[in-house]
């Protein structure tokens, strides 16, 4: 309120009343937080009257270290093993290394991302792209195989996205069809993180018949990836929805068993 008539904003480094005096983002001051808070506070934020949006005032950033992100997934309900760990926080850091803070949303994000993926079969490993009014849009796409190896494409489209994509069917070499692509932006901002959708379906219309009802059903598969970079999320959904698809093409049967049920003698 004092802040709004006398027009003078508070710094936010300003002791007690400034928007970081209670918060938290050095890698060593959140470890000391979350063991003990009196450990950086002198006085607790509640005694002034300030709710911070967690306990320990933590705010991730580039600073931050593994515990402080466990404890932050765990405020959010995910138990991750330590492997996993090891992979959110892996790109977590890439992140914050373009991004001052990052949210809870953010971390939502990147959980879904490195964690809940289908089977590697093909890795994005580089992508390179050139777009503009001049010219047509190209890309060039690196992915690693199941084995380790490397297979290099450049293919042209009508834009980066278009032209990975054919890039990664020339590698891939299974003709799928795009159904479905969509796009939502999981926070505000020019540096937001976007999660990028995909839907694809075997352009051999292959059917899987039910055993049970005898109807036949067209299998499509879905792949979902999130980051800063559109292109590269994009990229990403769409390999890792080709990785469901060819996953299913090499365990699944073409019919769907149905229930067992009971011979009469």
């Amino acid at each position: 309120m004092v802040e709004e008539y006398t027009g003078l904003h508070v710094q936010p480094h300003k002791a007690i009343v400034g928007a970081n005096a209670f918060a938290h983002e050095s890698g060593i001051h959140q470890d000391g937080m979350l063991k003990h808070k009196g450990t950086y506070e002198i006085i607790s934020p509640e005694d002034i009257g300030y709710e911070r949006s967690n306990e320990a005032g933590i705010v991730l950033g580039k600073l931050s270290g593994r515990h402080a992100l466990r404890n932050r997934l765990a405020e959010l309900g995910y138990e991750l093993e330590d492997d996993q760990l090891a992979t959110v926080f892996e790109h977590f850091k890439a992140v914050a290394e373009q991004k001052k803070i990052i949210t809870n949303a953010d971390i939502g994000a990147l959980v879904r991302d490195e964690v809940f993926q289908p089977e590697v079969v093909w890795k994005l490993h580089d992508l390179q792209v050139t777009c503009g009014t001049l010219g047509l849009s190209t890309a060039t796409v690196k992915l690693i195989d199941a084995d380790g190896r490397e297979h290099v494409a450049c293919s042209v489209g009508t834009g980066p996205v278009d032209s990975a994509y054919k890039a990664v069917d020339l590698i891939v070499k299974e003709p799928v069809m795009l159904v479905e692509y969509s796009m939502n932006a999981v926070t505000e901002g020019n540096d937001a993180i976007a999660t990028t959708r995909v839907v694809i379906r075997p352009e051999n219309r292959r059917m899987v018949t039910h055993a049970h009802t005898g109807e036949s059903v067209q299998r499509t598969f879905s792949g979902v990836a999130a980051g800063m970079d559109i292109v590269v999320s994009s990229v990403k959904a769409y390999i890792g929805a080709l990785n469901k698809m060819i996953g299913f093409n090499e365990r699944s049967p073409t019919k769907i068993p149905a229930e067992p049920t009971p011979v009469s003698a």
